[in-house]
């Protein structure tokens, strides 16, 4: 049964309410007891708004780009989601805010949301709770929901579970741009972006990522040519090719029925995720811990093997 109070919030946020969708992310990242009636609230309302995913190495100009496509998609009247993933203060555990500071020019624009996240202490560039704050923009209304990851380069590929495209951002001079895509980002990308394109190496850097390419794995079943696009961000050059190409992947995901499978992996990773945190919940109640320590003596003692002893921890759950 979903709460009231619970309701009354997505009303409010389908209203367009900053206040109400602010209100339904923190009780997302705050674990809160009304979860599952948020939860129940939204499902019936998502499955409409475009999610798109920005990542590369920190400095390519991630926040300018998300900035500049805010502008683009809000001339076609969109309404535009943000989720920029900050690293967590070590100090108070939150947001360090810096992706949102850059988006300042949109924070009086009605028809633009933009939150950021702390990771605070998830790997894969994303918040835990990035998922469900995904939902609450989708039921929201937002046409698109723009996730900018945290940054930190070659380990952060948890986006392309989440996004309906991903897109990689790469600038000349950077010497671990191209050695990030080899380290695995290639596979994850569906448009390239060589951002900072007036500077020099520009060339070479697009060079040596189409030779990356080349070199990389070809999946079975319909193609999709990778497009390389150059953007000046903080001068808005490029943000027209960059939308078509966008709006190209779009429909090729159509086509082929490729945007319900990724659909489905999503909901199955956000399933997955959530029933992994009940049994580690579980694990760490008062008798599972007690369980969980007469199992670890017994095999520090030599008694048994950790196999054995793991298979009777999940035969007591």
């Amino acid at each position: 049964m979903i709460d009231t109070g619970v309701f009354d919030l997505v009303e409010q946020a389908r209203d367009g309410r900053p206040r109400a969708v602010a209100r339904l992310i923190s009780l997302v990242e705050d674990d809160s007891p009304h979860l599952r009636s948020v939860a129940a609230a939204l499902s019936p309302l998502t499955g409409r708004a475009r999610v798109l995913g920005l990542t590369g190495p920190p400095g390519v100009g991630k926040s300018t780009s998300t900035s500049m496509l805010v502008s683009a998609f809000r001339a076609r009247g969109l309404r535009v989601g943000v989720l920029a993933i900050d690293p967590s203060s070590p100090f108070s555990g939150g947001a360090l805010l810096g992706d949102r500071i850059r988006m300042h020019s949109h924070t009086v624009d009605p028809g633009v949301y933009i939150r950021s996240m702390a990771t605070r202490g998830a790997l894969g560039g994303l918040a835990t709770a990035t998922p469900q704050a995904v939902r609450v923009l989708d039921a929201a209304g937002f046409d698109v929901v723009l996730i900018e990851t945290v940054g930190v380069g070659q380990s952060e590929v948890d986006i392309v579970a989440l996004a309906d495209t991903t897109v990689v951002l790469l600038a000349p001079g950077m010497g671990d741009g191209i050695q990030a895509a080899k380290a695995g980002i290639l596979e994850v990308a569906d448009v390239f972006v060589v951002n900072k394109a007036d500077r020099d190496g520009a060339d070479a850097t697009v060079r040596d990522l189409k030779h990356a390419m080349s070199l990389g794995r070809r999946e079975l079943g319909p193609s999709w040519r990778q497009p390389i696009v150059r953007t000046v961000a903080s001068a808005g050059e490029g943000v027209e090719e960059l939308v078509d190409a966008l709006d190209a992947h779009r429909d090729w995901l159509v086509s082929h029925g490729e945007l319900e499978v990724r659909r489905v992996r999503r909901a199955e990773r956000e399933i997955e995720a959530i029933a992994v945190t009940a049994l580690r919940a579980r694990l760490g109640s008062v008798h599972g811990g007690e369980a969980l320590s007469r199992l670890a003596k017994q095999v520090a003692a030599g008694e048994t093997d950790p196999y054995a002893a793991a298979d009777q921890l999940t035969e007591t759950l």
